[in-house]
């Protein structure tokens, strides 16, 4: 349904441009059936991937975002040099000291002194990195952003846990924004935290709390999941926070044109397209072929809508999602 006349104000945000960019190994479920000794179609019928793409173990993380960055800049026939800020939206850092936008920009080519910060908000880093750029863009102190997603999800898998063993790819993604006419933007923006829920999903090491000298293990360093407790926390709680998303927007779920979910797995997203009773068209899903991407699971789904088709002027797009901490990210948009 196109969207003629809104009851309300427009945060204005335009996405200009998408790009991502994706590891050179591929690694398919019959592959893995063969590394984990189970029977074949096990791991496909498990996980609901067909394959994924793991970057190697010296492979870079600012390299890989770099690569999205450029392809987006490529695709759309844009300059280096009109990217004023660089936003790194991922979940996992490249190091703890200094913050992984710097890391990014030592190897994107943009004009020296370029700014740049992260967001961190794990899996919704992206929707969280969108609402910040906005607000930014609408103070006029930038012009034009770019914002990059990048995670390398198997370097902390533990194939001890089959549960979330499973479930990753690794991959990246890139958005860049401007403020646009105002014809385009955000309708609304809600965020929640359940903190009741923090250790559902973690990696305990690579800041103060796990550390030499706080003590720590080699498993301190993996990714640690209760899949099914978590699932249902925030089950219980995603129908309300749409209602509430949608409600902050004026808007009702059939006037939503296009929904980008994060890729958690193939339950989640089961999940999702029986709650909003929504067509196969209408729901990004990507997963079978890239797996959970983390933070780049969000813009690599936004990519593909964008690529296929699938944003038009005028269709909101919904991004949605939940994230360890455990958190809830949402966000509606007029593209």
């Amino acid at each position: 349904m196109m969207i003629e006349r809104l009851s309300h104000s427009v945060l204005p945000l335009k996405i200009i441009a998408t790009g991502a960019a994706l590891p050179p190994h591929c690694v398919t479920s019959a592959a893995l059936d063969q590394r984990l000794n189970k029977p074949a179609g096990y791991v496909e019928k498990r996980s609901g991937i067909v394959h994924r793409f793991h970057a190697s173990n010296e492979a870079s993380q600012a390299e890989l975002a770099v690569a999205a960055l450029n392809n987006a800049l490529s695709l759309h026939h844009l300059s280096h040099n009109s990217i004023d800020l660089l936003i790194s939206a991922s979940a996992i850092a490249v190091q703890a000291l200094p913050f992984s936008a710097a890391h990014i920009l030592k190897l994107a080519g943009l004009p020296q002194g370029t700014a740049g910060f992260d967001i961190n908000t794990s899996c919704i880093s992206f929707i969280s990195a969108l609402q910040v750029a906005a607000g930014l863009l609408n103070t006029g102190v930038y012009r034009r952003i770019a914002i990059v997603s990048a995670d390398i999800a198997s370097r902390g898998i533990d194939w001890a846990d089959e549960e979330s063993a499973l479930i990753f790819g690794d991959g990246a993604a890139c958005a860049i924004v401007e403020r646009g006419d105002g014809r385009s933007g955000i309708l609304s923006y809600l965020m929640e935290t359940y903190p009741e829920g923090s250790e559902l999903c973690e990696i305990r090491a690579g800041g103060t709390r796990r550390n030499p000298r706080a003590g720590m293990s080699d498993s301190d360093f993996l990714f640690h999941m209760n899949g099914k407790q978590l699932f249902r926390q925030a089950s219980a709680l995603i129908e309300s926070f749409l209602r509430r998303l949608l409600a902050a927007g004026r808007l009702t779920l059939a006037q939503v044109g296009t929904v980008v979910p994060h890729q958690a797995s193939h339950l989640s997203l089961e999940h999702m397209r029986k709650r909003l009773h929504v067509t196969p068209d209408t729901l990004i899903d990507i997963y079978r072929y890239r797996g959970n991407q983390v933070a780049a699971s969000i813009p690599s789904a936004l990519h593909e809508a964008a690529t296929t088709g699938r944003l038009s002027a005028g269709k909101p797009v919904m991004l949605i999602g939940t994230a360890a901490g455990l958190a809830l990210g949402g966000m509606v948009l007029l593209p």
